[in-house]
């Protein structure tokens, strides 16, 4: 795994590693895996691209049905899990230490994942909320063969602006001009007040849907993406993300 320096959210993800898989949103990986096969139109053997792969849950899931996966993270500690998670499953996942926005392995890849905000919507104190994310698409569109899908999962801006008072405004802890609100996540698993300030970008679907169509995707939907409730089904205004999928076109 190619290594790179540790920057904040690194750090915080290193010391959730250990707890990730306990909660109650990673529950459901089988059924999630059965609608990436089936929305994705994933054939025996292709190849896939996991970017924010976590502790591998679904890399792994992916692999023991057959496909070939390559998983890519910024945390050393969420991809030693992966590392353990997949020799107790007996198959084989690629794993990279990599930061999302720099990882690009051009025609290489039939499908793309990023879900549960492993990369996306997570920004750093001197991360631009307007250039962070399209890099990761922009990457991401690179790295597909032509005609490759692409699910990922963004958080919801509409929960954010409905969620967010005046007093949050004022305070910068809801920054409405960047849609970025202030993490209450401590980066050291200490005390949240005396980590750095880490942001998180929300997106409404004509946004998510005009990034994505502006890199050369062409998008096929966006619907409700709560952990356990995947469906083709409008989303809802206060559920926390939303689930894009879109297809690379030349």
């Amino acid at each position: 795994m190619a290594e790179q320096h540790t920057n904040d959210w690194q750090r915080f993800f290193d010391s959730y590693a250990p707890k990730y898989d306990g909660e109650v949103f990673t529950q459901n990986t089988e059924a999630e895996v059965r609608f990436l096969v089936e929305q994705l139109n994933m054939s025996k053997g292709a190849r896939v691209l996991d970017i924010g792969c976590g502790t591998g849950r679904h890399s792994v899931e992916l692999a023991r049905l057959g496909f070939q996966v390559t998983g890519v993270d910024l945390s050393g500690g969420m991809l030693a899990i992966a590392q353990r998670r997949a020799e107790a499953a007996s198959v084989s996942v690629e794993w990279v230490q990599a930061d999302a926005t720099q990882f690009i392995q051009p025609d290489t890849f039939d499908v793309a994942i990023c879900l549960c905000e492993g990369a996306m919507c997570l920004l750093g104190p001197d991360d631009d909320p307007l250039e962070h994310d399209v890099e990761i698409v922009q990457n991401v569109h690179r790295s597909l063969t032509s005609g490759g899908r692409f699910l990922l999962n963004v958080l919801n801006g509409c929960r954010q602006i409905r969620a967010a008072t005046e007093e949050d405004v004022a305070s910068n802890r809801f920054d409405i001009v960047n849609m970025t609100e202030v993490s209450d996540v401590p980066t050291d698993g200490g005390d949240p007040d005396s980590a750095p300030m880490l942001r998180e970008r929300g997106y409404t679907p004509p946004e998510i849907r005009r990034m994505l169509t502006a890199v050369g995707f062409r998008v096929l939907g966006v619907y409700g993406g709560t952990a356990g409730s995947w469906a083709l089904r409008p989303p809802k205004l206060d559920e926390i993300e939303l689930m894009v999928i879109a297809e690379k076109v030349e």
